[in-house]
């Protein structure tokens, strides 16, 4: 019985780690990447659209993004979209393609970061802990209820925490690699 309870927390904790790593991607760091504007919304012919939904978006070079949208007459409003996110970007209209070339990043701008990627770790922390006490309450359920026996409770309680322990370096490892990334 509570083998069954521990399994359906493993693709809620995946999930977890899904969500961590398109929130890093966001968070520009040392090296350029698709990922900092492709969420961008844009207005769109009256709708909001993600930037990658409306435009083909590369790498150009080192420190270079380029956007090129399918329909040319949205080039104005994906440069405002860009202006008015807080990316602090400032792209370069040429022809019918848009360049953004980032600077590499200050070191001011480099702890904010810092603290943006321990944010982004610790609300993946309470997530685990969160689902955590969600299946401890539902195995001390099924012992009052005399499902499950007081050898397995605990049995299940340790389980679990290993379970926990394994995600929660998974986070630690991210972090450790995104914190690298910006500090480059």
């Amino acid at each position: 019985m509570y083998k069954e309870i521990i399994t359906k927390i493993r693709p809620e904790l995946e999930k977890v780690m899904i969500f961590l790593d398109k929130e890093l991607a966001k968070i520009r760091s040392g090296r350029v990447s698709t990922s900092i504007v492709e969420d961008l919304m844009v207005d769109y012919y009256g709708e909001k659209n993600a930037l990658k939904k409306i435009a083909t978006i590369s790498i150009a070079g080192p420190r270079t993004i380029s956007i090129q949208p399918w329909d040319k007459s949205t080039l104005l409003n994906i440069e405002k979209a860009i202006l008015g996110s807080d990316l602090g970007i400032n792209p370069i209209v040429e022809g019918d393609s848009i360049k953004i070339t980032l600077p590499p990043p200050s070191e001011e701008y480099r702890k904010e970061l810092l603290h943006l990627v321990n944010e982004k770790l610790e609300t993946s922390r309470l997530t685990l802990r969160h689902w955590r006490e969600e299946v401890w309450r539902e195995i001390q359920d099924g012992f009052r209820q005399g499902k499950i026996r007081e050898d397995d409770k605990f049995r299940a309680k340790d389980e679990l925490q290993k379970i926990i322990d394994e995600f929660n370096k998974k986070i630690e490892e991210k972090g450790e690699i995104k914190k690298k990334e910006i500090m480059e």
